[in-house]
């Protein structure tokens, strides 16, 4: 859990021009050298220039102040003007990688490749989205596994009009590094996107994955039916930045139809879900938050966020709601 991969940009992103991101608040400056993706600290040693405002040439990354240039291992291989040998210069570098579109990074060395989303290796019909809001990565996270705020939030688009509601066991488990809760009861949501892509529902899950990973899964009598992978991360102290998969089974035409009508829905979900996320973060102040009795995954979020064992994997929990 040290270190770990985490979804920055889309791979589509970074062509010609150098491209600059935030870890944590660091700024890393991505480029394609002939080495492959390079991931480097974007800030010229000489005068601290940003290097994302300059250009890549030759494969190397050209400061845009005095020419400085610098290959994919960080290495200065080039000083415009001076006559001799280069004076030992490196920057730091990072561990990057790129797996379906989308671009990792770690701080660390992980061994392992990155996790993209809960049907990597089966046959599905793709879609890839950004999103960038003021909230921090915890509350944006539990905004999405939130079953009981798109009532409000998302009325009309993930839940019907009416204010019937239907009776609901749910069941919260956990593991090292994730906690999820099961939704069963709720035979159909009666919004736009249930009714026009996934149909009967047998199940729904929603799943928080370390370091910042929010899943959801609709299950219907065949089978899974659609799902969302979102990777967050807190780009700086005020911004939350997420890369997200949103995923079908492959079905021929009718997963292609599907995956191109839920994309613009999402993107209508997501505004939603900025908009209420930025007014609770400029809104918040001193002031202390309260856990609700409906607010199922915070306190295991937390502690997954903190390096700690979830309590949900160590003691499961079940509850009876109307949603």
């Amino acid at each position: 859990m040290t270190d770990p991969w985490q979804a920055v940009a889309l791979s589509r992103d970074v062509a010609k021009k150098p491209l600059r991101v935030l870890l944590d608040g660091a700024p890393i400056v991505l480029f394609r050298s002939p080495s492959g993706l390079a991931a480097l600290a974007d800030r010229c040693p000489h005068r601290l220039v940003a290097l994302s405002e300059g250009a890549v040439r030759d494969g190397t990354l050209e400061c845009p102040y005095h020419g400085w240039r610098f290959d994919a291992q960080g290495q200065c291989v080039a000083m415009p003007g001076h006559l001799g040998d280069l004076p030992r210069c490196r920057i730091p570098r990072y561990a990057v990688t790129e797996a379906e579109g989308v671009i990792f990074l770690s701080k660390g060395t992980p061994t392992d490749l990155p996790y993209t989303h809960c049907m990597a290796g089966q046959p599905t019909v793709l879609r890839l989205v950004k999103s960038r809001t003021r909230s921090t990565m915890i509350d944006a996270a539990e905004n999405i596994l939130d079953a009981t705020h798109t009532h409000f939030t998302h009325k009309g688009l993930l839940r019907g009009l009416s204010a019937k509601r239907y009776r609901v066991q749910v069941q919260v488990t956990g593991g090292p590094g994730w906690v999820e809760a099961s939704y069963t009861g709720e035979d159909r949501q009666k919004g736009l996107v249930s009714a026009l892509l996934d149909g009967a529902r047998v199940r729904t899950v929603g799943r928080y994955r370390h370091p910042g990973i929010a899943e959801l899964e609709y299950w219907g009598p065949k089978g899974l039916v659609l799902a969302t992978t979102f990777h967050l991360r807190q780009a700086d102290p005020e911004t939350v930045e997420g890369v997200g998969f949103l995923i079908a089974p492959h079905q021929g035409l009718l997963g292609q139809v599907k995956a191109l009508a839920f994309k613009p829905m999402f993107r209508i979900a997501l505004a939603q879900d900025r908009r209420i996320l930025r007014s609770a973060f400029d809104n918040a102040g001193a002031a202390t938050r309260m856990i609700g009795p409906l607010d199922f995954l915070r306190r295991d979020i937390e502690a997954i966020a903190s390096g700690h064992l979830p309590d949900a994997a160590q003691t499961p929990r079940s509850y009876e709601i109307e949603l």
